[in-house]
């Protein structure tokens, strides 16, 4: 009885709060960016499934969320937008771009190749330090690779029939193999590359509503 007397009130119990709200928990854990108010936009699915529209924008950005689910719907339109704002920045179809990075990352500002390219465009360090871009930072990275692919279009302008295609093989494979072969290298993977971008771009366009002209 001494004991206990001397021990104090006991402790009060407390239960541990193991409630978990796992769709929370995976949409905060595999989004790039979530803010704070994005819990009113989980399953929102307007960007993915609504018309044909006449936006760039929101046709990319429909494209990144099916590409990339990862990827929140607010974070997806926001990398769309500076996606569009970059490539008419460098007189490039926004579409080809986008198709672009969707193909190097999709759209992931983490991504790591094994190779050591890094975000969105998948710069190399080297090229990024070249570019002066940040390879961490998504924006500075859209909008490095649209002045680097811009510079390849201008250059191959007069003297390739197809130079976007051309610019995404110097992208790919590097401008010395595109100078060394007189256009597109027989390297395997470079023209897949160029294949899967045309792809991608073909399905950006088929979410955009066609302009009909008087």
């Amino acid at each position: 009885m001494a004991i206990a007397a001397c021990a104090g009130p006991a402790a009060p119990t407390t239960t541990p709060n193991t409630k978990v709200l796992i769709p929370t928990v995976v949409e905060a854990a595999m989004s790039w960016h979530l803010p704070a108010y994005a819990n009113v936009l989980h399953g929102m699915r307007l960007l993915q499934d609504g018309p044909p529209t006449r936006s760039a924008t929101l046709a990319i950005a429909r494209t990144i969320l099916y590409t990339n689910p990862k990827l929140a719907p607010v974070d997806a339109l926001e990398l769309a937008g500076a996606t569009e704002s970059a490539a008419r920045a460098q007189d490039l179809p926004p579409e080809f771009l986008a198709a672009t990075l969707l193909q190097e990352s999709a759209f992931d500002p983490r991504a790591l190749s094994a190779a050591g390219a890094i975000g969105i465009a998948q710069f190399m360090p080297e090229t990024a330090a070249d570019a002066g871009v940040d390879p961490f930072d998504p924006f500075a990275s859209i909008r490095g690779a649209a002045s680097l692919l811009g510079s390849y279009v201008r250059a191959y302008d007069t003297v390739y029939a197809n130079p976007i295609t051309v610019a995404l093989a110097a992208y790919n494979a590097g401008p010395g193999a595109v100078a060394e072969y007189h256009g597109i290298p027989p390297y395997a993977e470079t023209r897949a590359y160029i294949n899967d971008v045309i792809d991608r771009r073909a399905k950006i366009t088929g979410y955009e509503k066609p302009i009909v002209r008087p």
